[in-house]
């Protein structure tokens, strides 16, 4: 048991620094022109192109504001560091969409940030079978770019 909560605490203290890296453009630091800042559920409504899998040439990549890919890239990110707990609860299928979900946001991320961000779902995957990941380091090695990206472009 004693194993098993050294990765854990890991995996609360990087979710934390992923959420505070990226909290000021949730808040709309970038002005978008003539769209609401809270818009989440009308979102859906608002003229914004759904990107496809390959459409990163963007500034944002895959995104359609800054916002948005600050806000996904960060909730992505600490969604990778709590894997392992979804792992633990036993819910496969909750598990898997979790991580079709980071591998989606891996290819729609930005081209400064995808070989990052690509190590990041490829580690997390692997520290779902090898609880190492965390212990060792290798884990907080692949989230510190994606942190840096964070704190750099999301600011």
């Amino acid at each position: 048991m004693k194993n098993f909560a050294r990765p854990l605490t890991a995996a609360a203290l990087f979710a934390t620094v992923a959420l505070t890296a990226c909290s000021a453009p949730t808040a709309g630091s970038a002005p978008s022109p003539s769209s609401a800042p809270d818009s989440s559920d009308t979102s859906s409504s608002s003229p914004a192109p759904a990107p496809t899998a390959g459409a990163t040439s963007g500034a944002f990549g895959g995104f359609a504001t800054a916002a948005e890919a600050c806000t996904t890239i960060s909730q992505q990110a600490t969604g990778a560091s709590l894997l392992p707990l979804s792992a633990a609860q036993g819910k496969t299928a909750e598990l898997e969409q979790k991580k079709a979900e980071l591998s989606e946001t891996a290819e729609r991320v930005p081209e400064s940030l995808k070989a990052d961000f690509a190590r990041l779902n490829e580690v997390a995957v692997a520290g779902l079978s090898d609880q190492s990941i965390y212990s060792s380091g290798k884990f907080q090695d692949a989230m510190a770019p994606v942190t840096k990206w964070l704190a750099s472009n999301c600011s």
